[in-house]
């Protein structure tokens, strides 16, 4: 089966990767970055190019999501699977004749950071059981973890994603402001953070809850809000707001 992967970011990369690694063939990589091309192809010894497409079976499209829709418009082929990356978007997004799909890996992928694709979650969606098997089987050299979903699920899975990763990675950057305003080393909160982590693979997280807003301590919370300005004040207010409401202290 002829793969050619589409994009030159993270999961682009990543995929790229997951796949050599598995030595499961990659045809080419396509894309308009032709630096970062490059960078995979010279590191993965994969084929690329920005401006002819090669002919598969089956195109994986990696880029932003508001990219998928006019990238898919670039396949011409008929007689193909193309499938999309995203946690948000349907399969009917893409643009073609041929058969649609998407090929959903839950993680946060940056190109400097190692990791255990056996690990990662994929959640497939196709428009008959044969791709179905086939993205399944393709998923499954690659993770011990893949499973069908459909768009309305994918949705609230990409939704939960967020509140659990992208919103606790801002709170972590935030966290890093206030430390580094007053020169103290954010190294101080690694085993913190790991710890916070670590909880929840063992306890239910509102169970894992502590703090001052948990404890109802309106000593100490008036004290951090007389320390905070702007955006970081509103973010602590509305978290407080939020821990008071889940356990009935308001």
């Amino acid at each position: 089966m002829q793969i050619v992967i589409i994009g030159s970011g993270n999961v682009a990369y990543h995929l790229a990767k997951a796949f050599t690694q598995k030595n499961i063939p990659l045809a080419q990589l396509f894309g308009r970055n032709e630096e970062d091309l490059s960078n995979i192809s010279q590191e993965l010894s994969i084929p690329f190019s920005t401006d002819t497409l090669e002919d598969a079976d089956l195109y994986i499209i990696c880029v932003s999501d508001s990219s998928v829709e006019n990238v898919s418009k670039l396949i011409a082929k008929k007689d193909c699977l193309v499938t999309h990356t995203s946690g948000s978007l349907s399969k009917e997004i893409l643009v073609g004749e041929y058969r649609k799909s998407s090929f959903y890996p839950l993680q946060t992928f940056s190109k400097s950071k190692e990791l255990d694709y056996s690990k990662i979650p994929f959640f497939i969606e196709t428009e008959n059981t044969e791709d179905q098997k086939l993205l399944t089987e393709l998923a499954s050299q690659i993770s011990e973890n893949v499973m069908e979903s459909s768009h309305e699920k994918r949705k609230y899975i990409h939704l939960t994603a967020v509140f659990a990763c992208n919103f606790v990675n801002h709170l972590f950057s935030r966290a890093k402001e206030i430390s580094d305003a007053q020169e103290i080393p954010f190294d101080y909160f690694l085993p913190l953070i790991d710890e916070t982590v670590k909880k929840i693979h063992e306890i239910e997280p509102k169970s894992a809850q502590t703090g001052p807003a948990v404890r109802n301590d309106k000593r100490v919370l008036e004290l951090h809000e007389q320390l905070l300005t702007n955006e970081s004040l509103e973010i602590y207010k509305t978290m407080n707001h939020s821990i008071k409401k889940m356990y009935d202290l308001e």
